[in-house]
């Protein structure tokens, strides 16, 4: 409701109704980029735990092999596995990268909810029905 006035507002022109929508949608904003960051945490988490079991069965594959008397070719199987591993750590470096950008994404919009903050005290405090104080 606040964004919707906020954006109704928003469309009279002046700055404070300007004001008024970008506070509106920076407020918006702030909670599903940090939830999006807390998610990306999670996923980086668990591929990072499947990595180290693919590392694991790997090792343990390799010492099957060599205790076996009768040769079984499990050669193919873990050059599987190590494919499947360097595509884990690919997507956790996407991920990693995503990360980062969401991080800074959170850090602008925090800094730029306190400088259009300042702005508005600085102005005369805030208009009639923003929220944030």
């Amino acid at each position: 409701r606040d964004v919707g006035d906020a954006k109704m507002a928003a469309g009279s022109g002046s700055p404070a109704a300007r004001e008024l929508f970008a506070e509106g949608l920076l407020q918006f904003l702030r909670p599903a980029v940090q939830q999006l960051d807390r998610h990306v945490h999670v996923v980086r988490e668990s591929q990072v735990e499947l990595r180290e079991h693919i590392d694991s069965l790997a090792t343990e594959l390799c010492r099957i092999n060599e205790d076996q008397k009768v040769a079984l070719d499990l050669d193919p199987y873990v050059k599987k596995l190590l494919n499947a591993r360097r595509r884990v750590v690919l997507v956790n470096n996407i991920l990693q990268n995503a990360q980062e950008r969401l991080r800074r994404l959170n850090h602008s919009v925090a800094k730029e909810t306190v400088r259009r903050k300042a702005m508005l005290e600085a102005a005369g405090g805030y208009p009639q029905g923003l929220p944030g104080k």
